[in-house]
């Protein structure tokens, strides 16, 4: 029996214990990941995320240069566990950038004034449904991954490493790989704390 979309749902987690092993080939992950993104919903069809995927060597510059960024904020004697942390991001096969596109959102703020102030909120809500549909996608193909911020100390380096247009506002990373370790269990806090339902 096939899964259904809430199995895949229920698949996505965090997965911190990343390798370089990958069901599928390069291209086909990328195409996976740039399809998803394409058929996520956005406001006005503004179509305001982009993305950056990097393979291999190119993933591991990343984390590299992320690392020596805040080797330059983090304490050096409470470095070991933030390198610690950049070398199992790095132990991954693959990091997609999730960005927000502000010329977009700059163009439909002039041209609808009325919710000029609501679209900035808008393009967010459109980045977080993308970065969740790359995961839960990845997820589907027993891939791990998990999200991080670390913008914007490394804006102005992956705008010149990656020739990054200035208009993309980097939002999230996202390290994906093999699964080197079974998932702990989840827990969850009390529906009743959290939804309510009337009919």
């Amino acid at each position: 029996m096939s899964k259904t979309f809430i199995d895949h749902i229920k698949t996505r987690r965090t997965q911190y214990a990343l390798g370089k092993t990958l069901p599928k080939s390069e291209e086909e992950i990328s195409r996976l990941i740039q399809d998803v993104i394409k058929h996520v919903p956005s406001s006005f069809n503004s179509q305001s995320s982009r993305a950056v995927i990097l393979f291999g060597k190119q993933s591991d510059k990343f984390w590299h240069l992320t690392k020596e960024i805040l080797r330059k904020i983090v304490p050096a004697d409470s470095f070991a566990s933030t390198e610690a942390k950049m070398d199992s991001f790095a132990a991954g096969a693959g990091t997609v950038l999730f960005f927000e596109d502000q010329d977009v959102v700059k163009s439909l703020q002039e041209k609808f004034p009325l919710y000029a102030d609501n679209f900035p909120v808008w393009s967010e809500q459109s980045g977080g449904m993308a970065q969740f549909a790359v995961w839960t996608a990845l997820a589907e193909h027993g891939i791990g991954a998990s999200l991080q911020h670390y913008a914007p100390l490394v804006d102005e380096a992956v705008q010149k490493e990656w020739d990054v247009p200035k208009s993309w506002k980097l939002r999230a990373q996202m390290p994906f790989g093999s699964n080197e370790q079974p998932f702990p269990e989840k827990s969850f806090m009390n529906d009743n704390d959290r939804f309510k339902v009337f009919s």
